[in-house]
């Protein structure tokens, strides 16, 4: 029987916090289960003071929640990590989002599946839930549309939302696990993958852990999209920096920010009329400058907003 702590960062989401609860709550598995909070916010604690009132009210699983004053996402994974290693029985960290919540299989998928690859980390399906129906558009652009991939052996994981580790990925990897200069960038997730990656851990994509993820109204809009293109591209040329390179691997990223550069307004000329062409363009061009921005020196602190309740 597997031991599983399930990690979850939250700052000033305490509906999302009290929704992702109580579908853990509901999981159909055999796993022993161990939910760990970390609360960014010291000032408000609200979602500390939620995971004391569902211990109080007789919670299904042991739930601990604890206070990280330092402001930022990496510093709040890093503070998840070292407090889940406290624990020796713990085999595997799962961590999810305070705006997501998982199908009621979703921990036994994990499971098998990293079972029969063994993996050492696993990324699962997640399913855009929107506040009000979003327009066609914004279901192709990243941050908005539904994350699939059948399951089996990947390459690469990119990003944190809905993920499997095992004990040694923590363990193994030098600390801080999660760089604190993406505290309020992001981008500390792609980072973690890529030194997973360079120390020889294997990847696998788990299409039947299914998590939803909610999205509010006011990120439907192309202002949110497209500085969400502007992150992206400005946290991923930032880890891409701070790893030795080859210079083929330069010379490509180059290019790649070149044909962005002049090949789109010719694209928008073209294809400006369709608006899923038009995402599509726009958010290379907008992921193009935050690379650009990268090269300077210059970073997007995304998370010093927060969307959602």
């Amino acid at each position: 029987m597997a031991n599983v702590t399930i990690a979850i960062p939250t700052f000033r989401r305490p509906r999302g916090l009290e929704r992702l609860l109580t579908a853990l709550a509901q999981l159909e598995t055999t796993a022993r289960v161990f939910v760990l909070v970390a609360d960014n916010d010291a000032e408000k604690r609200e979602g500390y003071d939620l995971c004391q009132s569902l211990r109080k009210s007789g919670y299904r699983w042991p739930l601990e929640a604890i206070i990280v004053p330092a402001r930022g996402i990496a510093q709040t994974r890093n503070a998840l990590a070292g407090r889940a290693l406290a624990y020796p029985e713990a085999q595997f960290v799962a961590m999810l989002d305070d705006d997501e919540w998982p199908c009621a299989q979703w921990l036994d998928a994990f499971l098998r599946v990293q079972y029969d690859t063994g993996a050492d980390a696993l990324h699962g399906t997640v399913i855009s839930v929107f506040e009000k129906v979003a327009p066609a558009w914004a279901l192709h652009c990243k941050g908005l549309a539904h994350l699939r991939k059948p399951t089996g052996r990947i390459a690469m994981i990119e990003g944190s939302s809905n993920i499997l580790l095992t004990r040694e990925c923590l363990e193994d990897l030098p600390k801080p696990c999660f760089d604190p200069a993406f505290g309020l960038t992001g981008g500390e997730d792609k980072d973690f993958f890529v030194r997973l990656r360079d120390q020889g851990a294997h990847f696998a994509w788990v299409d039947e852990a299914v998590a939803y993820a909610y999205v509010p109204e006011s990120r439907t809009n192309w202002r949110w999209v497209l500085q969400r293109a502007y992150r992206t591209g400005n946290s991923d040329m930032r880890v891409f920096l701070k790893h030795p390179q080859r210079a083929a691997a330069f010379a490509f990223e180059v290019t790649k920010i070149g044909g962005a550069l002049l090949l789109s307004p010719f694209l928008l000329a073209i294809l400006g009329p369709v608006p899923n062409r038009r995402a599509e363009v726009l958010c290379k061009l907008f992921r193009a400058a935050g690379k650009i921005a990268a090269f300077f020196g210059r970073h997007y602190n995304e998370y010093a907003v927060t969307h959602g309740v």
